[in-house]
């Protein structure tokens, strides 16, 4: 995928997170009958700008797109009229503030829980929670699980897809404790495997679920040619679709996936190839053009697999669907579990329970983003309402400069009767921009890292 592959989906995700958080600050602000001055998606020189509005509102779209701001009416910014002063925000009482303040990081927790509510409601194409065993010496092996277990249920939470295996497992990981897998095995018969996450710390190196010993099922693919690419290189040797390979590099071919392996490793050399067409074996000699993936040089013939036949697709996927109201309930929970998990993953980031090296940064995000468009609107949209949710948790927390410090000092006020002095909060933005620099700083760090080691 070329670059702009990752940045317009990063773009449209950024945009619209930020639009949304922006929203919510506006909205409740207007309700609250506060002047907004500005409504600016960007910080710094607008690129665009045009007022609009009863109040001559100033929409902008600014130079560095990470983040925006509404700049209201304040007394502590600038000289206020006296007949504008019931809409200045300092003049509003502290309940006001703390609603306008909250509103933006709600507002994505809202998004997430619409954005949920419409993905379960119409349904998305998922990966069955279907088992194979990637070695041994694992937690998944002890636990007895065998290739084919198709996991129905956690600790009787029913799981449909792979990706809710993954979920309920992380926070079962996070807990550190024994978790029961009811299966359905391939023979159809119900079982429960025991699996002990005690101990199993939440680390940076390796996927969770690989670390636990699973990956997900995948049935023998015959190597047969479903398409072709034009003029690639099977089909300038006359490969065509429906040949079946029976040998590749001098040796017998099982399965679609030995065939993709022995190609990528053949970038460029003759491959003596057989094909069974019609009863009758061709000997044939490819040689794969070069690709680069990764700063990797690979093989590539230009063939597609045959589409699987209805009963193994069916073994592989399932569309994941909901009632109207059940969709709402579940979005919500899962909303709020997400939320939860990963304040507590923030948690014990601090205590050092868990690596800082878990900490993302934009250029992951973008990756990410470019990802799962490709695999579609359901998966694109998933992880869109995933980011909302750490950008609501993120400026909930209670640091100067995010919402979450504001919203700590107007709860000190509410308690204390009175407004934190200037002097405080002054040092408070100090020490929270300090922090803010450094999480920056971390997050970039793990990106160029993850980018270097691939």
């Amino acid at each position: 995928m070329n670059l702009f592959s990752y940045l317009i989906p990063f773009a449209a995700a950024l945009g619209l997170l930020i639009l949304i958080h922006e929203l919510g600050h506006y909205l409740v602000a207007r309700w609250c009958g506060v002047k907004v001055l500005r409504f600016s998606i960007g910080f710094g020189k607008p690129l665009v700008a045009w007022r609009a509005g009863r109040d001559g509102t100033e929409w902008a779209l600014a130079a560095f797109p990470l983040g925006g701001y509404v700049k209201m009416l304040d007394e502590r910014e600038g000289e206020v009229a006296a007949h504008e002063l019931r809409r200045a925000f300092n003049c509003q009482s502290v309940y006001r503030r703390f609603a306008i303040v909250a509103a933006g990081p709600l507002a994505n927790l809202l998004l997430a829980i619409v954005l949920y509510w419409g993905l379960f409601a119409t349904g998305v194409e998922e990966l069955r929670p279907r088992l194979a065993v990637v070695e041994s010496a694992s937690v998944a092996a002890a636990a007895g699980v065998r290739d084919g277990d198709l996991v129905t249920a956690v600790d009787g939470e029913a799981v449909h897809s792979w990706q809710e295996l993954r979920w309920v497992l992380l926070r079962h990981a996070l807990d550190e404790r024994r978790v029961t897998l009811q299966v359905r095995t391939l023979e159809g018969v119900e079982v429960h495997r025991p699996l002990d996450l005690s101990g199993f710390a939440i680390d940076d190196g390796e996927d969770l679920i690989v670390r636990i010993g699973l990956r997900p099922w995948r049935p023998l693919i015959e190597p047969v040619i479903g398409e072709l690419v034009a003029d690639g290189p099977a089909a300038r040797v006359g490969l065509r679709a429906g040949d079946r390979f029976v040998e590749l590099g001098g040796a017998p071919l099982d399965s679609w996936s030995d065939l993709v392996d022995r190609v990528r490793a053949a970038a460029g050399t003759e491959l003596p190839a057989v094909v069974e067409r019609g009863g009758e074996r061709i000997a044939v000699i490819l040689v794969p053009d070069v690709a680069e993936e990764g700063g990797e040089r690979i093989g590539r013939i230009g063939v597609a697999v045959a589409r699987p036949s209805i009963g193994e697709h069916d073994a592989l996927f399932a569309v994941v669907r909901y009632g109207p109201v059940d969709s709402l309930v579940k979005a919500m929970r899962q909303t709020w579990e997400t939320s939860v998990v990963s304040v507590r993953m923030i948690g014990r980031m601090l205590t050092g329970d868990v690596s800082w090296k878990n900490l993302s940064g934009p250029v992951t995000i973008a990756d990410y983003a470019g990802q799962t468009a490709q695999l579609g609107w359901g998966q694109y949209l998933k992880f869109v309402a995933l980011i909302s949710i750490s950008l609501g948790v993120l400026n909930l927390l209670p640091i100067p400069v995010l919402d979450g410090g504001h919203l700590m000092y107007y709860t000190i006020e509410i308690f204390k009767g009175g407004p934190v002095p200037e002097r405080v909060m002054e040092i408070g933005q100090q020490i929270g921009l300090v922090i803010l620099a450094m999480l920056m700083a971390f997050a970039f760090y793990n990106d160029i890292s993850r980018l270097v080691s691939g």
